[in-house]
Formats: structure tokens, C-alpha cells, sequence
């Protein structure tokens, strides 16, 4: 296949700069896609570490302008990969420089942001991707389409929980390069649009759209130092969040996250129970979907754990890597969000989720922080 150059600066260089530079240089590898990425421009705050990162990931150039990114004309895709405050900025000012645009997760601090950034995509009418990498690990996609195909029927119950424990001491800082997140002005929210996005992504990827919650929030350390002002400041983001919602399909959901489960690094499971069939599924143990069958005979029904790294076509994206029964990864996962993004370029249809998409699931986190304050059930709107 020939393959067309697309030319991609890259905006943030840190945990999720790492894994957007990594699929780029194994996508062409594995993927018969119709681009071939060519990785032109990385940007970051710290001009030496820019430049270290170029030399490593093998970027052609650096700054620490993101402007300068945006406005080069060979540059054809513009990845942001930077805290939550400045992904409207960026976005808006990709868009109207007629830029496709991949953007990290959560899409905006809130959805009168996320409103703005879709309309100025829309507008510009450039294509766009929201990382929600979690669909593309194979055994999750792989129950999207046994839901799909009907095998659990109505559904009754999705629940999922995410659950860290990095935050529980209290000497670690809010701000800066390492720790943003926990630093309401760069993050927006804490659990609910860091680790909770990823579960209310999929869970309406799987399930439908989610039309009310009722949340509770907690916030267990009131006061941290801020790394860039060097004084103790009240704490705004949650560490805890849990809720329950109703689909628009009638079922329930139970959501969970927090960053004080000790033990716990990045547990991330998802249930559905259907009234034929149920499936679960954990990160620990991602290669692999947890299945019941009640149609099966009475003497061996049972979980059954499906291995999911089969060629063929039936495990989804399996045959592009090693063979059968050997495992691939989280990693793996942006990799497939590359691919699945160039091949849908040549077809002339939107990847998913869209910023369109990603706005949906802003508006179900400003729903649950708006439930947990006020204490009620709230409409999503």
C-alpha cells in the first residue's frame, strides 16, 4: 500500500506524550494503514527536556510554543497532550488553523468549554478524536460488539468502579508539572474527569446514553502545599467520587472512583448484566473477557474466561499482532486509536469518539459534581 506522509506535532511531553509518540512509531509497523506518521514537532514548557524528548522519540523538532505548532503549515495533525485548562485553547486555535486534532481526556474542564471546542471542530469541519483509549482494548471492544450482536439482551446493570491510592499521603503537593491533577484550576475535577470519564465513556459506548445521576463527592485532604505558589491552599477537586445513574435504555448504573484505595495502583472493572447473558472485565487482566451464558447446559454453566488474542477477525485487532495467545498490552491500546484514526481518514468518516461524543460524557461529569453538591438527583442536559 502507498502510503501518504501526515505530518504531527505533538503538544505535552509527560505520561500521555509518552504513549501518543510510542503508537506512532508502531503503528506503520503493524497496520496497513494509509498514512505513515512522520513525527515533526514535539512541544513542552522546558526547552532542554523538549529537546531531549525529540532526540529519544525521534521528533524532527521542538519548542515551547504551542503556537508555533499550530500555525506551521507542514504540520498536518496537532496532538494535545497537556493539563485540562489548556485543551480549549489549543483546540479552538487548531481548529481555525484547519488542523485535525487528537485531544487527551477529559475534552475540557467543563461543557461550556467542551461546547466551544466542538463547534469551532465543527465549524472548521477538521477531524477530530477524543483519547478514550479504553474502548480499544481488544476484550473491550469485544464485549461492544457481543452487546452489539444481541447475546445479553436487555440490559438491567452496568456498574464499574475505578479505584488508585497515590494521593493518599498528605505531603503530596497540588500544581505543577507532576502533580496538575490534583490542582483544580488545571484539572477542572479530580476522580470524576480523570478516572471516571474513562468509565462513563465506555459505559455509554456500551450501554446508551446516561440521562440522570445522583452523586456524592469527597475530598479527604482539605489542604495541600501548591508546588508553584510554595503555600498550603485549599484543596478543590474531589478524591472520591461515587454515583448512580439511569440509561435511557432502562437500566441501572453504579459508578465508583477514588484515589484512596489502598492497594489499589489503577483497578478499572466494568460489569453488565443482561437478562440472557453478563460480562465483566478487569485492566489487571485485560486481555481477557469474563463471560456467563444462562442458554448454556445447566451442567457447565459457568464464567468462562475468553482469551482474547485470537486471529481471524473474531478477537478485534488481534491479527495485526503476534500470534494467538500471546498478550498484548495498555500501550497496544493507543496504538489501535491511530490506526483506527488513519484508516477512517481515508474512508471519510469520523473516528470515534468525537469531540461531539467526548462532550456527551463532559456533560455526565458536570452532572455528577452538580448532584454531589446539591445533593439530589440531577437531569443530564
Amino acid at each position: 500500500m502507498a502510503q501518504k506522509p501526515l505530518n504531527v506535532g505533538l503538544i505535552g511531553y509527560g505520561f500521555m506524550g509518552r504513549t501518543h509518540s510510542n503508537a506512532h512509531r508502531l503503528v506503520n509497523q503493524f497496520f496497513d494503514v494509509p498514512y505513515r506518521t512522520v513525527l515533526k514537532s514535539i512541544c513542552g514548557l522546558v526547552a532542554e527536556e523538549a529537546k531531549a524528548f525529540a532526540a529519544k522519540w525521534g521528533y524532527e523538532s521542538y519548542t515551547t510554543n504551542w503556537r508555533e505548532v499550530v500555525e506551521r503549515k507542514d504540520i498536518d495533525l496537532v496532538e494535545i497532550c497537556v493539563p485540562n485548562n489548556v485543551h480549549a485553547e489549543i483546540a479552538i486555535a487548531a481548529a481555525k488553523a484547519g488542523k485535525m486534532i487528537i485531544c487527551e481526556k477529559p475534552l475540557a474542564l467543563n461543557s461550556a468549554q467542551a461546547e466551544k471546542m466542538v463547534q469551532a471542530v465543527e465549524k472548521a469541519k477538521v477531524p477530530n478524536l477524543v483519547s478514550f483509549n479504553y474502548r480499544r482494548v481488544p476484550a473491550v471492544t469485544l464485549a461492544k460488539i457481543l452487546i452489539d450482536e444481541g447475546r445479553l439482551g436487555k440490559i438491567f446493570h452496568y456498574r464499574a468502579n475505578f479505584l488508585q491510592d497515590w494521593t493518599i499521603s498528605a505531603d503530596v503537593p497540588q500544581g505543577g508539572m507532576g502533580t496538575w491533577r490534583l490542582d483544580v484550576k488545571a484539572a477542572g475535577s479530580g476522580v470524576t474527569g480523570d478516572l471516571l470519564a474513562h468509565c462513563i465513556d465506555t459505559a455509554m459506548w456500551h450501554n446508551g446514553p446516561i440521562t440522570r445521576v445522583n452523586a456524592m463527592t469527597e475530598t479527604f485532604i482539605k489542604e495541600r502545599k501548591n508546588v508553584e505558589t510554595g503555600k498550603v491552599e485549599p484543596v478543590g477537586i474531589d478524591d472520591a467520587c461515587t454515583f448512580f445513574c439511569s440509561f435511557e435504555n432502562g437500566s441501572m448504573g453504579n459508578f465508583e472512583s477514588t484515589r484512596y484505595a489502598r492497594g489499589h495502583k489503577a483497578l478499572y472493572t466494568l460489569e453488565i448484566n443482561g437478562e440472557k447473558a453478563s460480562i465483566r472485565w478487569d485492566l489487571h487482566d485485560l486481555h481477557r473477557l469474563q463471560y456467563f451464558d444462562h442458554k448454556d447446559d445447566g451442567k457447565l454453566r459457568g464464567w468462562r474466561s475468553i482469551h482474547v488474542t485470537d486471529h481471524g477477525g473474531g478477537h478485534p485487532y488481534m491479527s495485526h499482532w503476534w500470534v494467538p495467545g500471546l498478550a498484548i498490552g495498555y500501550a497496544e491500546s493507543f496504538v489501535h486509536q491511530i490506526a483506527d484514526f488513519l484508516d477512517s481518514l481515508a474512508k471519510g468518516k469520523p473516528a470515534s469518539p468525537t469531540f461531539r461524543e467526548a462532550l456527551a460524557t463532559q456533560k455526565v461529569c458536570d452532572a455528577v459534581l452538580k448532584s454531589a453538591k446539591a445533593g439530589k438527583w440531577v437531569d443530564v442536559k
